[in-house]
């Protein structure tokens, strides 16, 4: 399904040049939950940024089903990404002044979506992250946990094929942090590709399949069966 060919990617100022990505050969097939881990600065986020399409490589092929992306106009890549990805990041990133189901609402704003269409894909998102009581909470009523919670009922309101999460537990305890883990596990036996950055042993192994980064390159990766 995502397919990296040869990818490198450096990131130049005028009096430094930083090779983030060299030589990323990776493929991710459909219904796959992958584990990306590596020491911080290694290039994990910036190599989740290129598979969303968030960011282009400097050289080599993203592929998404067999298409090139380079030979994408920015508006094809911008409704190609809105509507294969969703994404989870570590700081949650909701909108304060906005009820919980209004957060959800967001991504199909983009979309031609209805104004009721909009609040029943909403309404199901957070019952299935077991928010459907807090619908009408604003984020700061929430504890963390329930804040990760909501931020992936938003990344899965459209129905994404591919949920990228970047360190989805690093600001939650070990217990809110295994109930995130919990909800990506069943909605990948559900049918979403799953791919999540992270920096826990425990939550890695807790996947089918580990890519380790290190120094901008791929090392040998590990599959292991999900406890």
């Amino acid at each position: 399904m995502i397919r990296l060919h040869n990818v490198s990617k450096t990131y130049r100022t005028d009096k430094v040049e930083t090779l983030a990505l060299k030589d990323i050969d990776l493929s991710i097939d459909r219904g796959e939950f992958v584990a990306m881990m590596g020491p911080s600065g290694c290039g994990k986020s910036t190599l989740l940024n290129l598979i969303g399409l968030l960011d282009r490589p400097g050289r080599g092929s993203v592929e998404i089903d067999g298409a090139a992306i380079a030979s994408y106009r920015d508006k094809d890549v911008a409704r190609l990404r809105n509507r294969t990805f969703g994404f989870v990041f570590q700081s949650f990133h909701l909108i304060p002044d906005l009820r919980v189901i209004d957060n959800v609402e967001l991504p199909l704003l983009y979309r031609s979506v209805s104004g009721g269409e909009r609040r029943r894909l909403a309404r199901a998102a957070l019952e299935r992250v077991g928010l459907g009581a807090r619908m009408d909470h604003y984020p700061n009523q929430l504890s963390g946990g329930q804040q990760q919670r909501v931020a992936i009922a938003r990344a899965i309101v459209g129905e994404p094929l591919v949920l990228l999460a970047d360190e989805p537990t690093g600001n939650l305890d070990s217990k809110m942090g295994a109930e995130v883990i919990d909800i990506l596990l069943r909605l990948n036996a559900e049918g979403t590709t799953v791919v999540m950055v992270t920096h826990d042993e425990i939550d890695a192994r807790r996947v089918g399949r580990i890519v380790r980064v290190f120094d901008g390159q791929l090392v040998e990766p590990e599959r292991l069966h999900a406890a």
